[in-house]
């Protein structure tokens, strides 16, 4: 067990026993932004097919019925709702139960396939990171009214904002993109990944937030998509592709503390994925899993969303043995070990 992980652990525990006592969340709500790895479902509602509103997807979930979320089980953002005290998840936005009641604990507005960048969303028909700040500004009138404006302004100031993007940005753009990648390096690239990350934050302080979490990219270059795709027969990494995610988390943190000297009382945390996965899918087992290349679904390598199906012939029957679910995304198990490192760096967003 890594030192980080060991302190998530404690800091766990240290939480749970507060929320215990209190009974309360330790937050106000949660607000949730970006892409596939925090999609609780709002992808439904849009005519893409880029969804995972169908088995096997949900498999090990509440009742075992698929949500919405590219997993067979819960997000890492499930465990941080639930260490942080809630009781229920925060629901997609753009759900047809998204009720009243709902508004007073935040929301999930992120679509899977969107991204910084503007033209990943619409490649693949699905909410861009500026229309869910749209959302966000519909949702913020809506909880005036039902909780009223000063506990509205107590919610939205004292609410935790996680943005999570970038990876679809490189692999479903970027790469297959010649009118992307033969005219801007991976290094120019990320620095406009990173001045839309900017823009995007400073849009958020503007309405309010005041404590944010960005996750950075994972090592993009071992999910198995990334392999079977671009790894030239090879069963290893993808060197170069993880380079450009260390190049763009790089990026990344350098914006992150600028943001954080620029706008008075921001509190901005990125949330360190590249290193915990990378630990995971080069130790396996050492983490507790059989399977690091293949996933869980179908042949392993490359499936996702409706090529993940109920269907799928040689979908594992046990998926906590396996890394990741399908050829871009974590299992449960892996998200719960991802989560206790989140929780290890979010608690200068808590305090």
């Amino acid at each position: 067990m890594g030192i980080l992980r060991f302190y998530g652990l404690v800091i766990i525990l240290v939480l749970q026993r507060i929320f215990a006592v209190n009974g309360q969340p330790l937050v106000p709500a949660l607000f949730i932004f970006g892409d596939s790895v925090v999609d609780a479902g709002n992808n439904n509602e849009l005519d893409t097919l880029v969804k995972a509103n169908f088995l096997p997807y949900g498999r090990d979930f509440e009742y075992h019925e698929p949500t919405g979320r590219f997993c067979n089980g819960k997000l890492a953002t499930d465990f941080t709702a639930e260490t942080i005290g809630f009781t229920s998840y925060q629901p997609a936005y753009l759900s047809k139960d998204f009720t009243d009641d709902d508004l007073l604990i935040g929301a999930n507005f992120a679509s899977a396939s969107s991204g910084y960048y503007k033209t990943t969303p619409e490649l693949y028909c699905t909410v861009s990171l500026s229309k869910q700040l749209e959302h966000y500004m519909e949702y913020q009138g809506k909880l005036s009214v039902i909780a009223g404006p000063k506990n509205a302004t107590a919610i939205i100031s004292g609410g935790i904002y996680l943005i999570s993007a970038g990876s679809s940005d490189f692999l479903q753009n970027y790469y297959i993109n010649p009118t992307l990648y033969k005219v801007y390096s991976p290094e120019e690239f990320s620095n406009i990944l990173a001045e839309e990350f900017a823009d995007f934050v400073e849009k958020l302080y503007g309405l309010g937030a005041r404590k944010v979490g960005v996750t950075s990219l994972p090592p993009l270059g071992c999910l198995p998509a990334a392999i079977s795709i671009f790894g030239e027969d090879s069963n290893e990494c993808v060197e170069h592709i993880n380079k450009d995610a260390i190049t763009f988390n790089d990026r990344l943190n350098s914006t992150a503390h600028k943001l954080q000297h620029h706008l008075s009382n921001l509190t901005v945390v990125v949330f360190d994925i590249y290193q915990p996965l990378y630990d995971i899918v080069t130790k396996p087992a050492d983490n507790g899993f059989v399977e690091a290349r293949k996933a869980c679904c179908g042949t392993g390598l490359l499936e996702t969303s409706f090529l993940c199906n109920s269907k799928s012939e040689g979908t594992c029957k046990n998926a906590s043995e396996y890394v990741f679910w399908d050829g871009f995304h974590p299992t449960e198990a892996t998200n719960t070990l991802l989560a206790d490192d989140l929780t290890a760096a979010a608690i200068s967003l808590i305090s």
